[in-house]
């Protein structure tokens, strides 16, 4: 499939378009052990087999009542049902809405109730707490195999394709519509990428460790593979022991990565087997700038690192495919000519150094972009502020025009990947019966990028088993990544005149409080 798709064709109709011309080859392969870890069966799915899952799905949703304007939550982990049900619902007209597994009943109760969701299909073991979280708006919660539950209301959503949910700086997550144009400029933009990010026709295996419930997995991989005929390897989770295995036996040809990966398959001692792969590359962000050359001398491939965000898309997405790629200077490439920026300074005005702000050129500024924020015009006002997308990244830019990623100025945490939003998780703490005054920044973490830290004003006794107690409290009650990592108790918190953290000075106090604080990341666990 070539470029210059129309830009109102579906995710179904890109994909039946390629089953129809790629119908024998593999669209979807399952590893071994990502087959064990979901006790299903391992192998290739030919995009025909694949094709004829989805229209018999797509039979029994219209059976049921699905239609244009409805939501359906799936809650299916990286399993290949995902797609098939994915395809099956947009050839309805009806918007996905992708359940991370790791959120917890909170978060799960908020998501249901905000997205307004028709019907839940998710994977037995979250069932129940599916059950408690939509207690308030009942949601039929349906297994992958089972026939779908009848649609009792009608839908209310125009031109959606999906609602995925970012950490939002307020506290409660965003929830970003995504519209098919949304989808098949994110699969033609990486489809086309030029330089060491070529993708040949009919010929890629793609495996990733992402999860489908994040844009990267969902928009660029299995779009750009569609548009390519190649073959994508989803898998349950990165498992660093047995990843070059895995690399190897799958036949690999790409791969794509999280900035905490390579610092931990760089800790493993050098091996004759470092280089016995077939990748061609790999495509990510957040790689640690001393471990980046390293990285591709020992392993033998280039790590192609990209900027881009939920809200941007391929409308505004940056990529170090091309020479010189600044490697070590955590560079992610020099704009396209289709991307207009903008390096913003604390006073408005333009600079080599600020906050990134974004827009595609020509006459539709959000082409590519996310459709807006659900419920919430303001915030997607706030966002386009001036008629630029304002990114909340600090970046600098280069003599030549690179960009190069420098800091975050919205109050939100990276750890491994996740945007965790620090206000989420003080809003949760200071549930807790023991906290008087909570409040959470990151701290640098050598594995993870970064971690939750946690100072914390309390009313009982203050030390390591109070410490232990906050976090293994939280992780039943928030996603686990999003309990604090380290615990240091204060007499009081940095507040301005008006009560408000000071966020600056909380920093400073993070630093100051690090060597003493308690550790808890050991107890950062998904629970059983």
């Amino acid at each position: 499939m070539s470029a210059g798709l129309p830009e109102m064709i579906t995710v179904f109709e890109t994909f039946s378009q390629a089953a129809a011309t790629h119908a024998g080859r593999p669209w979807l392969s399952v590893t071994a052990e990502t087959a064990a870890a979901y006790g299903i069966e391992a192998g290739d799915i030919a995009y025909s087999q694949a094709l004829a899952a989805v229209q018999n799905l797509r039979t029994q949703y219209d059976a049921a009542g699905y239609t244009r304007g409805h939501r359906v939550g799936l809650l299916l982990e990286n399993r290949p049902a995902f797609f098939l049900h994915w395809f099956a619902l947009n050839a309805l007209g009806v918007s996905i809405v992708p359940l991370n597994p790791d959120l917890r009943i909170i978060e799960l109760a908020y998501v249901i109730a905000h997205s307004g969701l028709a019907a839940i299909v998710a994977i037995e073991s979250r069932h129940a707490a599916l059950r408690e979280a939509s207690a308030g708006r009942p949601v039929p919660i349906v297994s992958p195999d089972a026939p779908p539950a009848r649609v009792t209301e009608p839908g209310t959503a125009v031109n959606e394709a999906a609602l995925l949910y970012t950490s939002g700086t307020t506290g409660r997550p965003k929830g970003c519509v995504l519209s098919d144009a949304y989808f098949t400029v994110a699969g033609e933009w990486y489809a086309n990428l030029a330089g060491l990010g070529t993708i040949r026709q009919a010929t890629e295996r793609m495996l990733t460790p992402l999860p489908l419930f994040h844009m990267n997995a969902l928009a660029y991989s299995a779009m750009a593979m569609l548009m390519t005929g190649g073959c994508l390897i989803p898998l349950d989770r990165f498992h660093p022991r047995s990843w070059w295995r895995t690399v190897r036996e799958s036949g690999a040809t790409i791969v794509h990565y999280l900035g905490v990966m390579p610092a931990i398959l760089m800790a493993d001692p050098p091996s004759a087997d470092d280089a016995a792969h077939a990748v061609r590359f790999g495509f990510g962000a957040g790689v640690d700038g001393k471990l980046h050359a390293r990285f591709e001398a020992r392993f033998g491939f280039p790590l192609i690192e990209a900027w881009a965000m939920t809200e941007t898309g391929a409308g505004a997405v940056i990529a170090a495919s091309e020479e010189p790629r600044h490697i070590g200077t955590y560079c992610f490439g020099r704009p396209a000519p289709a991307i207009e920026t903008r390096i913003m300074q604390d006073d408005g005005s333009d600079g080599e150094q600020g906050e990134l702000l974004v827009r595609h050129a020509g006459p539709n500024p959000r082409h590519g972009f996310f459709s807006e924020y659900l419920k919430d015009p303001a915030a997607t006002a706030e966002a386009w502020a001036g008629g630029w997308f304002h990114t909340g990244d600090v970046v600098r830019r280069g003599p030549d025009g690179s960009m190069h990623f420098v800091d975050r100025r919205k109050n939100v945490i990276r750890r491994s990947g996740e945007n965790i939003a620090a206000v989420e998780v003080e809003s949760a703490l200071r549930q807790h019966a023991a906290i008087t005054a909570v409040a959470v920044a990151p701290i640098a973490d050598a594995v993870r990028g970064e971690e939750v830290f946690a100072c914390i004003v309390t009313n009982a006794h203050a030390g390591e088993a109070l410490a232990r107690e906050i976090t293994a409290w939280c992780v039943d009650r928030l996603a686990y990544y999003k309990a604090p990592g380290f615990i240091a108790f204060v007499a009081d918190l940095p507040l301005t005149s008006t009560q408000k953290i000071q966020r600056g000075e909380l920093r400073s106090l993070v630093a100051s409080l690090a060597a003493a604080a308690h550790d808890t990341r050991a107890l950062k666990r998904r629970p059983a």
